[in-house]
Parts: structure tokens; sequence; C-alpha cells
């Protein structure tokens, strides 16, 4: 049983581009305590609700061109005007000369060998600690405080353990239980062997190997017990046709009778109202647009120079991932932003929550708004299993300042919370003659 696992800033060297998440000026800037008063440290999340007191982004924003070679990194910058040109002629040039059909299998049979590859080439190599993750998704911080009670997050692909490991040296929380997983041996020995591991100063932590698209869950983890699971760039690591089982193994209720909908042994490994917390590779990234010929897998999957493979997201793939639909009505709790202007979006094809119905592609409908033709096939799971809270782009512009080199950096970033059982079973009760017409018609 094995789990994708999350990257790791080493494993981008083919692209030679900086730490997810961060920028060598912002580690400078932060090591230096040195601040301008337009390039505060970077303290809340990437997508937040543009409404609260604080600002949805981050802080070091590009108002004047001039400026541009000043620092090593800019907050929410748009692509350059050219941009459709340059994806143009990237995406021609891969689809040219793809990966060969008869060499997919070597990628695709058994992918958690190369990530083991990937962690013993780099084993001796220092890890960096993903603290942005605590600025990104605030709940983690609340459930390490003192009075939060029992908690269990849970982080699948959990690589070395360098966003685990952060949380586990600020919790105050002595009824928190962290679990981390991963499909490959190699980065299960590496969170092991920390000391901290051995000792937690507050708390739990087990880790093990485990498979985010096997038929099993973990042996140390009740189905429906989790309050938070974290995918840091781990849907991206997985095949198109591994994302509805993933997904299934986090929550997914088995069955549309009503007595099946309300027991929690139905839930998979998310609680009703529990919390996914995702970051991933978005589409057109640069790291993307440099890929060169015989990288190519799939429509925006690839391999990289150490065989493991990625994926770049459109921000309606992952809301159909977990909810089921591109179209769907607006919540007032749920805020979907722009990246440049730090807007809430008012008409979009991203679902939040479907008000009536289960709206669903027809069947034979060809992928499109970047859709990934896997997802537009016949569902064959039940309703809606998640509600989107929040979702949207994180972008950011790198620069080399020595060599005047522009790099634009894309993620996607959200966050979904698991239906009740009462949700789950009102939807399911009003459309399941809607469903098996879909199916059979």
């Amino acid at each position: 049983m094995r789990v994708a696992p999350a990257l790791q800033p080493q494993n981008d060297t083919e692209n030679n581009v900086p730490e997810l998440g961060t920028s060598k000026s912002m580690r400078y800037s932060e090591n230096s305590g040195l601040y301008p008063p337009e390039a505060t440290p970077k303290s809340t999340s990437s997508v937040r609700d543009p409404a609260a007191d604080w600002p949805p982004f981050g802080s070091r924003f590009l108002t004047d061109e001039e400026r541009v070679w000043d620092y090593n990194a800019w907050d929410h910058v748009p692509p350059p005007d050219d941009q459709d040109e340059q994806i143009a002629a990237s995406l021609a040039k891969q689809k040219s000369a793809p990966v060969p059909e008869d060499q997919k299998h070597i990628y695709n049979n058994v992918p958690y060998k190369h990530w083991d590859q990937f962690y013993k080439h780099n084993e001796n190599n220092f890890f960096r600690d993903r603290k942005w993750i605590q600025n990104e998704f605030p709940e983690l911080v609340a459930s390490t405080q003192e009075d939060a009670g029992p908690m269990t997050v849970v982080e699948i692909g959990c690589g070395a353990g360098n966003a685990v490991f952060p949380l586990l040296v600020v919790n105050k929380n002595p009824h928190l239980k962290l679990r981390a997983y991963d499909y490959s041996p190699r980065a299960i020995e590496l969170v092991q062997r920390n000391e901290l591991y051995a000792s937690p100063p507050v708390g739990e932590i087990r880790a093990a190997v485990w498979d985010l698209t096997s038929s099993e869950l973990p042996d140390d983890v009740e189905p429906g017990t989790a309050d938070i699971v974290t995918l840091v760039f781990v849907l991206s690591a997985l095949h198109p046709d591994e994302w509805r089982r993933a997904v299934d193994n986090i929550g997914k209720v088995d069955s549309y009778r009503l007595e099946i909908l309300y027991t929690s042994s139905a839930f998979q490994i998310l609680k009703p109202g529990g919390l996914v917390c995702l970051r991933d590779y978005g589409r057109y990234d640069m790291a993307q647009l440099r890929f060169k010929a015989g990288r190519l897998l799939d429509n925006n999957f690839y391999i990289r120079g150490d065989k493991t493979r990625v994926y770049f997201f459109e921000l309606g793939e992952l809301a159909f991932i977990f909810t089921g639909s591109t179209r769907g009505a607006w919540k007032d709790a749920v805020h979907v932003v722009q990246e440049e202007t730090g807007v809430e979006v008012e008409q979009s094809d991203v679902v939040v929550e479907v008000a009536e119905g289960m709206a669903r592609p027809e069947r034979g409908t060809a992928a499109t708004d970047g859709i990934h033709p896997n997802l537009c096939r016949p569902p064959l799971g039940g309703p809606s299993q998640f509600t989107t809270v929040s979702l949207g782009v994180d972008r950011r512009l790198i620069v080399n300042r020595k060599r005047k080199l522009k790099m634009y950096r894309v993620w996607m970033q959200g966050m979904f919370r698991k239906n009740n059982c009462e949700r789950n079973a009102q939807i399911g009760a009003s459309n399941f003659t809607s469903f098996i017409i879909i199916i059979y018609i």
C-alpha cells in the first residue's frame, strides 16, 4: 500500500526553479529582518475571503514595472502579454515528440519506485520545511492550540515530513494526532528517523507507507475520523485515471441507501464536516512550459528527468474532482478570488455548490475549458461529496536579477469541506433516478 508523495524542492532541479511557495529574497529578508513598507513578510493565505481584515494574498505587489529587478519575487503578477504565443510554441514542441506509447508503462505501472529513487539520491540533502503551509491554511494552526480538543490531521504524500514536523513543533494540543503517509518507503524512513518522531514534544505522530489510490485504508486511521487532510502537490503526481479513487478514499459515501449514508463507517478517512487543504501546480506554470521533447505523457501530464510524474491543473478540474461539477450556485460563505485584484469572481465555471440536482457533463461530452477528458466520462459515484470552501490561483513572478530573467509561477489552492450525512442523503434521494438515466440513456 503506497501514496503519492509531496514534491520536494530538489525534485525541481530540471527546471532550475526556487522552492515552491518561497523565494530566496523572501528567505533573505526574513533572516535579516529588513522589509521596506511595501514588502512586508507574507503572513496570510494566498486564497482568502477578500472581505477579511487582512489582505487576501501575498504582500509584495509590483506597482511600478521599473522596480521589477529590485526583488527576487513579486506576488500576483499577471502573465505577460505574449503568454499565449509562448504557451502555443511550448505545447507544440512537446506534442510533436511525446513519450512513446510503448514506454508509458515504465512511468505509470510502479510510480512509487521512481520516488524511492528520488529520496535515495537526496537522502542526505536538506529538505526545507514548509512553514508557509501554516499561513495558507490557518485551520491547521487552530488544531495545534492548547484548547482545540481531540483532533486528527492526516498528511497524505508527506515526503520527508516537511509539513507535518513544523506543525508538531508549534503544537500545544495534547490531544492532537498527526498521521503522515507516503507511498515511498524511503520517504517514510526519513520521517521515522527524525528525532521529533521518536519524542514529540506534545501530541503524537505516526507515519506509514500507504497508497492514496489503493483499495484499502491505512491500518491506524478509523474511517470517518480525520478532521483535516492535506494534499500538497499530491494529486499532480497521480495519473488522471487515479483521481477519483484518491478522492473516494478521502471522503466517499459508498451507497445511496439512506441507512448507509447515516453511518460513519460509510465515510473513508475524513469525517463529516472535515476539511481537505490542497495546493498543487497550475496550468501553464513556468515548469510546464519548460518541459522538452520526450516528456509529455498525456495532456498537461509530464515526466521529469528523475521519472516522477506531474500534472498541471485548471481550477475547474479541481472543482470537478471534488464536487462532481463545474457549474453550480454560489454560497455567501464561499469566495473564489482573482489573483491579480483580490476581488471575488462573480461568474465562473468553477463550482461551489450544486443548487438543484447534480450538474454533470452529458455522456460523450468532449473536454472543454481545460477539463481533462477523463473527468467528462459518465460518473460512477454518488452525490457530490464536497463543498468548496475556497478555490483560487496563486501567481508569483520569480526574478533572476543577474540574468534578467522573469519566471511566472502558477499554483492552485483550495479547501473543500466534506458534506455531512444529512446533506448527502438529501442529494442522493432526490437525484438517484436522474443519475441512473444519465448512465443508461
